[in-house]
């Protein structure tokens, strides 16, 4: 099918059996006939009535379920003549018992009281077919006026649909819109705008009588209990007025009352894009072209590439984005009927896209857990926003699959998966440790450092393929952590709890792939351990570290040398005494055994020497142990004033 029939062709979806009998329209009114309809993704269209009443009134049908949102949202957008006084509808009020029936009396029309009182009116809503229906009256302050009304009612949200055609430069992005009427009135010629994204919307109960009740206040004088605080807000100067705004880039022109977005636009089709007579002449120009070319039999062979664009941009919608809403006006008037759907096209635009390999494994897909998905990336570059709908993918001239794509605002980035590549296939090993000690803070003595709790993921690439690949990867962000050294290109998204990697390996080869992730610990340590002298260090090396309290760490570690040169001595010292004594004992031990062996002269001799040199070392080891005591101690006192005096409130950020 060529480009021109794509355009020019309207989708009729027929009414389904299902949908029943006909309904009422939520809203009608005589002279007043249906001009603009707006469809958002939230369940509820706006609705634009407009006409010339030679009357000082106009009455609207209001279905029953509606009156809630048509009284809630019900707009006056007057051309010119008379303006609105009151607005009357009927209310529906329980009855205890039912009244006798009244005397036949003449009945006035409800359009004979200005007004519109509201029993006439319930009279008129309760008589004949239309008992579902309320008659709300707008009166007006005299019988000449061009009106033109808008409200909101519940409708089908409309339903986007994409089709990503990729070629070797970039690629065409194709957006169709699925609107369907089941309002129960014919949209005839209405100008037809849809909208991206969900405004707030909520039913209103306005036709509802409401009576709250009251505190009461009884004979004795009682009143509430409590009495409400009220609220004052003072005096403030009113904000300076705003710049004045630049003046707008001039646009070109475009079609019958529609605004103009930079979106070049032709004159349409005779008849409308959704004419019968639009349809057969694009029918005739697919006909010429197959006759033309000479190709009826292998008409596949010499089709246009899938890449080349729409060439009636006339038939495109016009993209706005208004308060941050994405809104496409249809060029052209559209006439759907009552129960039933149709598709149109709503933008064909150049966009930066290709065909990759994504790693992200799926519990749904077994083999992904070892081979990467084929995917489609492709950045919106449309000026708007892209909701969430399904995509159709070509490549190389033909259809490669199918995915689903989420609501992408615009200059966001879409990764689609639509099948495996067996090609390729990935290993994925992890490990986990700590690294590093860095000044957290100090305050009052206390020392408390930060550490690395690095989380290491290997990725093991194998090309199988005949070309390189290029490979994305998902990888799963561990939570706080900061990414570290990750290559250039790599997407962190933020909120998915994942980022994006990109990877090439080259024809026939094996890639490996190694991502450092790092999340910050803290905790409490002893100012004499190894990590505590690391931190120190490392606080004294680094060029933006503080002059006042690289000063106070500098005095404080020259102490702490001391004090460590001491403890390991008194360590030392201590171990010999223990040794020492426990020789001493296995001496006298000895000694005592041989005490009454007359033959062991010599060893008796000899044990006694080692006594006594055991004994004078053990009297030098006990002095120089008090001594390195008393040093030790002198020491601390000192290195807990030089600490004390040092406060480090602000860390130094991770490099």
């Amino acid at each position: 099918m060529s480009k021109r029939l794509s355009i020019a062709l309207g989708v009729w979806l027929p009414c389904l059996a299902a949908l029943g009998c006909a309904t009422a329209p939520p809203v009608g009114a005589p002279g007043l006939a249906l001009k603009k309809v707006v469809i958002y993704r939230n369940g509820v269209g706006y609705f634009e009535r407009g006409g010339h009443v030679d009357s000082d009134r106009v009455m609207f049908k209001v279905r029953k379920d509606e009156v809630g949102d048509f009284l809630a949202t019900l707009a006056v957008l007057e051309r010119g003549g008379s303006s609105v006084r009151s607005a009357s509808f009927p209310l529906e009020v329980e009855k205890d018992d039912p009244p006798p029936p009244p005397p036949p009396t003449p009945v006035t029309p409800p359009m004979a009281v200005p007004g519109a009182p509201t029993s006439a009116a319930q009279a008129v809503a309760n008589a004949g077919p239309d008992k579902d229906l309320r008659h709300v009256v707008m009166a007006l302050d005299g019988k000449e006026h061009d009106l033109q009304v808008g409200y909101i009612a519940g409708t089908p949200v409309w339903r986007p649909s994409y089709r990503l055609v990729i070629d070797k430069d970039a690629a065409s992005l194709q957006t169709w819109g699925i609107v369907e009427n089941l309002s129960g009135e014919d949209w005839t010629n209405v100008s037809l705008s849809l909208v991206a994204e969900a405004p707030l919307a909520f039913e209103a109960s306005l036709g509802t009588p409401v009576i709250p009740g009251r505190p009461t206040v009884t004979d004795n004088g009682e009143v509430m209990a409590v009495v409400p605080r009220s609220e004052t807000s003072l005096a403030e100067a009113p904000p300076p007025p705003p710049p004045p705004a630049s003046a707008p880039a001039p646009v070109a022109p475009s079609g019958k009352g529609a605004r103009s977005y930079g979106i070049a636009r032709k004159k349409p089709a005779p008849g409308g894009a959704y004419a019968d007579k639009a349809l057969e002449s694009a029918m005739d120009d697919v006909e010429g072209e197959i006759a033309a070319s000479g190709a009826v039999g292998n008409f596949a062979a010499q089709a246009p590439a899938y890449s080349r664009q729409t060439r009636n941009l006339a038939a495109l919608a016009a993209i706005a984005v208004q308060s941050g809403t994405t809104r496409y006006d249809l060029p052209a008037a559209v006439t759907i009927p009552d129960k039933s759907a149709t598709m149109v096209m709503l933008m064909d635009q150049r966009i930066p896209g290709e065909v990759v390999a994504l790693y992200a494994p799926d519990g749904g897909v077994p083999d992904s857990a070892s081979h990467p998905f084929r995917v489609a990336r492709f950045t919106n570059k449309t000026g708007g926003l892209l909701e969430r709908g399904p995509l159709a993918i070509f490549s190389q001239g033909s259809f490669s699959g199918q995915g689903m794509t989420d609501a992408l605002p615009e200059g966001a980035t879409a990764t689609v998966p639509f099948g495996l590549d067996r090609r390729v296939a990935v290993e994925v090993a992890r490990e986990s440790r700590e690294e590093g000690a860095r000044l957290y803070h100090i305050e009052a003595g206390s020392l408390t450092i930060a550490r690395d709790a690095v989380a290491l993921t290997k990725y093991k690439v194998k090309n199988g393929g005949a070309e390189p690949a290029k490979l994305v990867i998902k990888h799963g962000r561990m939570a706080g952590a900061r990414m570290k050294n990750f290559p250039a290109g790599t997407e962190d998204n933020v909120g998915t709890g994942s980022a994006l990697v990109p990877m090439q390996v080259a024809a026939r080869a094996t890639e490996e792939l190694a991502l450092d992730e790092r999340q910050q610990t803290t905790r409490t340590i002893d100012w004499l351990s190894a990590l505590a002298d690391e931190a120190v260090k490392a606080y004294l090396g680094d060029r933006r570290a503080d002059a006042t309290v690289a000063a106070g760490l500098k005095a404080a570690w020259e102490i702490r040398q001391v004090l460590i040169k001491a403890t390991a001595e008194r360590q030392q010292l201590t171990t010999e005494e223990a040794e020492r004594r426990k020789a001493t004992d296995e001496t006298r031990n000895n000694l005592k055994a041989l005490e009454k062996n007359t033959a062991a002269g010599d060893l008796r001799a000899k044990l006694t020497e080692r006594l006594a040199a055991d004994s004078a070392r053990l009297d030098v080891v006990g002095k120089k142990l008090i001594e390195v005591g008393l040093r030790i101690n002198e020491n601390q006192v000192r290195f807990g004033e030089a600490i004390r005096a040092i406060r480090l409130s602000q860390p130094l950020a991770s490099e």
